[in-house]
């Protein structure tokens, strides 16, 4: 049993259905769900983007976070997740922007990963913000850090239940 299967089991119980924003986790968040078998009802969408522009164009990440911030910061998977939640059909969303390696680069070490978590409750948004480093190989990173994604959605969904907002 993977992951996932726990989580497609909460989300059906609350009945979440998730967007994702993706860079380095390229598309593996949603794979790992999609291994489930029933769980496409579940999945509205999944967005993998890379590039500053496709960030800007797609998700609407403002240029000026990115050159404050830097690519790999909270503040612009926050911005990944809201502009992934405003465009979905969705309740939740999870934002991934990181360097998986193998060298560390604009003094950000290798296995540094943001995350974004965005929900809409009794209409209201929810954000909640990581930053955590992961060790092993690229493959690795991206899989400890697709994994860690999914963990954290009953939590920071049970927080948002709860009324907190941050």
């Amino acid at each position: 049993m993977t992951v996932a299967h726990p989580l497609i089991e909460y989300m059906r119980e609350h009945e979440l259905r998730l967007t994702t924003a993706e860079s380095c986790t390229a598309g593996l968040i949603v794979t790992l769900l999609a291994e489930v078998p029933g769980s496409g009802a579940l999945i509205e969408s999944g967005y993998v983007v890379y590039s500053p522009e496709a960030k800007q164009r797609l998700l609407g990440v403002k240029p000026r976070t990115i050159e404050t911030f830097n690519l790999t910061s909270r503040e612009v998977a926050e911005e990944m997740a809201l502009g992934a939640l405003r465009d979905a059909n969705a309740n939740v969303a999870v934002a991934t922007t990181g360097l998986l390696g193998p060298d560390d680069k604009d003094g950000i070490p290798a296995g540094t990963v943001c995350f974004a978590w965005a929900f809409e409750v009794d209409g209201q948004r929810a954000l909640f913000s990581r930053r955590e480093r992961f060790f092993g190989d690229r493959s690795q990173v991206q899989r400890l850090s697709s994994e860690y994604a999914l963990q954290q959605i009953p939590s920071y969904h049970q927080r948002a239940l709860a009324g907190d907002r941050r």
